[in-house]
């Protein structure tokens, strides 16, 4: 069954989630004030609306509360971000993300209802740190401050080793919970299974933890 979403702001951020979700068959309604905007998504989203998000009577009358999810990807107005997406907690919509452009208005948006919310370009910017810094590591994805997963490709010292012979989550505390292999990926591999030069390993853990990881590996 098609999910249906709502997504108001359609400048960089919001454009992509719109284009990603369509190409993914999902129905999805965009939202924005900019007119040229609206006309360039009414040929890609289910429905494109020239729209105030910060109106409620506006909001009610798109059947905003008949949707599975709402993105409010605003721009640079914090003040029409934290109104809409008080407007949608006050209709009744049960899952709201919302970008936020720093932690002070993050902090605003839980306090008013706010289920999830994303920092683009601040995650961007360390995942590509992370990847600068670390020639094995090929993506970088945080899942809370202290937290994240990360694709590490093996390399030689690595390799004809099994996961129990390197027992990386006693000593390390980290998982390894996918491994790529060509075209192949082995969801929760067995201890048994044995790494090869170029896999791709999909490690969870701590970022210090993984952090020591990398640097006794890697260094060798």
């Amino acid at each position: 069954m098609k999910k249906e979403f709502v997504v108001i702001g359609l400048g960089r951020f919001g454009g992509s989630i719109v284009r990603s979700l369509t190409e993914q068959g999902m129905e999805v309604m965009a939202i924005d004030q900019d007119e040229d905007k609206v006309n360039e998504f009414s040929s890609i989203a289910s429905h494109a609306v020239m729209a105030d998000s910060t109106d409620e009577s506006v909001l009610k009358s798109l059947g905003i509360k008949n949707f599975d999810h709402v993105i409010v990807a605003i721009g640079d107005d914090i003040q029409s971000s934290i109104l809409t997406t008080l407007m949608l907690k006050e209709i009744g919509v049960e899952k709201i993300t919302v970008k936020a452009q720093n932690d002070y208005h993050e902090k605003v948006l839980r306090k008013i209802g706010a289920n999830q919310v994303v920092h683009p370009e601040r995650d961007m910017g360390r995942r590509i740190a992370h990847n600068i810094v670390s020639n094995n590591v090929l993506d970088y994805l945080e899942l809370s401050d202290e937290h994240s997963i990360v694709e590490i490709v093996a390399n030689d010292h690595l390799a004809g080793n099994t996961l129990s012979s390197l027992d990386i989550r006693a000593r390390y505390g980290i998982n390894i919970v996918a491994v790529k292999r060509d075209r192949d990926i082995i969801v929760s591999p067995q201890a048994d299974e044995e790494i090869r030069v170029g896999d791709i390993l999909i490690v969870i853990g701590a970022d210090s933890d993984i952090n020591r990881f990398e640097k006794k590996v890697f260094s060798v």
